[in-house]
């Protein structure tokens, strides 16, 4: 049975696929005359596919609130930056208690933070301005769930400042202990940190994972053991928590290269086996397998928790230049904008993604190319006084690009 609906949702898929491209040769090669016809016939297959893959859809009123619901959603990718003096959303001298002080470049010898004051304006669609005290009134009684690298987890402190406008929130509850998220002994911090807001019952967590799969050390009582990568496995803290959530947000990528899998003594596993991956093209091979093992997984998971929504976010650009962030790469510049103000395309600048939850009911979060054109808004060769560093080109500062992603997820929310 179960092999017979997966060939009747594939053959339907791949109909609508055909009909798709039929609309658009015949649109293209017939002109204007013809938009209504097209149109009626566009939206004529929308409804077919929408009741072969919607069994609840069963009214011409459902029909329609399907189709706006479903096909109304504009790109958020798409837009311009432009310059808005009521940025940022709080200040980079407060929000202590969230703000790792590492990336609060206002603490740092920057001395220019004209980076700031812009504001992300999709172009066919509002990004609606941030609100506290309406977000949580939105968020009431949901958990907001971060899971990923120091990529994530800037994302999430973003939204914890956001939420609390920089302000200490004595009455915020840590409640890391309810998901496990306590400091081991020896280690420099936890595996992540949740916190809850009481006037909402409203819940925002991270958990650090920089691959989003199982890594199980083949020697536990050896400190130096090689770790067991599983591929095709998620984390246990997803697997255990995912009931608990409402919105995940989920990233990875920048610790999938040869140097880290060394570091890290990661050797690949796959269905149980040892698999040897040794050139950097079969590392970012074994990194989309686990995307695509997450997504799917994830997509099965759905159907057993109809209020979470999942979103994977597309990868944050780097701007090293002249080297890497070991041997000598920088980024100087600090002039707003230089490499222009907009982004106008029709797929996102990270295709394996787009593809890899295409077809599935885990969105993507689209913010690589309107973040690359924001090279000025690193944390750079700046440290706080009196301390020594490289460049870091990598992550953001704070208040900064990150607040933008998280107005775009809570408006796809």
């Amino acid at each position: 049975m179960k092999l017979h609906d997966e060939a009747t949702r594939l053959k339907r898929r791949d109909c609508y696929q055909f009909a798709e491209m039929k609309l658009r040769n015949n649109f293209l090669s017939r002109g204007k005359h013809c938009s209504f016809v097209m149109s009626a016939l566009a939206f004529t297959i929308v409804v077919l596919w929408a009741w072969g893959e919607n069994s609840f859809i069963t009214t011409s009123q459902s029909v329609q609130a399907w189709y706006r619901t479903s096909y109304s959603a504009c790109s958020y990718g798409n837009g311009e930056w432009v310059l808005d003096d009521s940025q940022p959303l709080y200040s980079g001298f407060g929000c202590k208690r969230w703000l790792s002080a590492t990336w609060a470049c206002r603490l740092t010898e920057r001395t220019d933070f004209s980076y700031e004051r812009y504001r992300w304006v999709p172009k066919d669609c509002e990004l609606p301005a941030f609100e506290r005290s309406e977000f949580l009134k939105r968020m009431q009684d949901k958990t907001i769930a971060f899971i990923g690298d120091s990529l994530g987890r800037q994302q999430f402190q973003s939204l914890m400042c956001m939420a609390t406008g920089g302000e200490e929130s004595p009455e915020i509850k840590d409640v890391g202990k309810e998901y496990g998220l306590v400091k081991a002994k020896g280690a420099i911090r936890p595996n992540g940190w949740a916190y809850r807001f009481p006037s909402t019952n409203t819940t925002i967590l991270y958990y650090w994972s920089t691959s989003l799969n199982e890594l199980l050390p083949l020697n536990m009582s050896d400190p130096a053991t090689e770790v067991a990568m599983h591929l095709d496995r998620p984390l246990a803290f997803l697997r255990n928590f995912l009931h608990l959530f409402d919105v995940l947000v989920l990233n990875t990528g920048h610790h999938w290269n040869r140097a880290k899998v060394r570091e890290n003594r990661w050797v690949m596993y796959k269905d149980g086996i040892r698999s040897e991956l040794d050139n950097l093209k079969e590392i970012d091979t074994a990194k989309n397998y686990t995307v695509h093992s997450i997504v799917q997984w994830l997509d099965l998971q759905l159907s057993s928790h109809p209020r979470l929504k999942v979103f994977f976010r597309t990868m944050s650009p780097r701007h090293f230049h002249n080297g890497e962030w070991n041997n000598g790469g920088s980024c100087v510049n600090t002039t707003p904008l230089s490499r222009g103000s907009k982004v106008e395309q029709n797929r996102s600048s990270d295709p394996i993604v787009e593809s890899i939850v295409r077809g599935t009911q885990v969105r993507m979060l689209d913010i690589t190319a309107l973040s690359d054109l924001r090279d000025e808004a690193h944390r750079s060769h700046y440290n706080i006084k009196g301390t020594s560093g490289g460049s870091d080109c990598l992550h953001w500062c704070l208040p900064g690009i990150p607040d933008t992603w998280n107005m775009i997820l809570l408006a796809q929310i």
